[in-house]
């Protein structure tokens, strides 16, 4: 298998499969809506289905398949990124296969249950909390944010290179 396969293969399967067993230990271990105290009350597993998308994010009654298929065609575009990734960008491959390891991950979840995908992670102070997640979400959170950056870094490159003059074109006479 090439090296830049390698790369995304392990991460990807990695998120899939420990976002897949947390959210079968949250099913099996914790009651629906009941919160269980990590660390303190800043950390807490707290079950919850979610049959939107980010945030609860809601499209109406067919949420789920409308977004099941956003999952799907966006798995479409990260592939293509993927095959257009250099073998030597382990940046760039390293959170593209953290986005599309959380995008299956969820995309098992909305598939196999109408009541949504699985969260159970449920940070805050009291009653400030973020919105409860799962691995999958962290996978698709932290890819976004690393190829978002990669991106961003590498356009204002561009842009540097674009600006300067070609080289030698000072010292060439008038």
């Amino acid at each position: 298998m090439p090296q830049r396969a390698n790369r995304f293969w392990t991460t990807f399967l990695a998120i899939v499969l420990v976002d897949v067993a947390t959210k079968r230990f949250a099913v099996t271990a914790l009651t629906p809506y009941v919160p269980n105290n990590v660390i303190d009350d800043v950390l807490r597993f707290t079950l919850a289905f979610n049959s939107g998308g980010a945030m609860s994010l809601s499209l109406g009654p067919s949420s789920r398949w409308w977004f099941t298929l956003l999952s799907i065609g966006t798995l479409f575009v990260l592939a293509y990124m993927y095959r257009q990734t250099s073998p030597n960008d382990r940046l760039q491959l390293a959170s593209l296969a953290l986005i599309c390891g959380g995008a299956v991950g969820n995309l098992i979840d909305r598939i196999r249950s109408p009541r949504g995908v699985v969260d159970f992670i449920d940070i805050g102070i009291g009653a400030h909390r973020f919105w409860t997640f799962n691995i999958a979400d962290l996978g698709v959170t932290l890819g976004t944010a690393m190829l978002t950056w990669i991106l961003c870094l590498r356009a204002a490159k561009e842009e540097r290179r674009r600006a300067m003059p070609p080289t030698g074109a000072l010292d060439e006479p008038s």
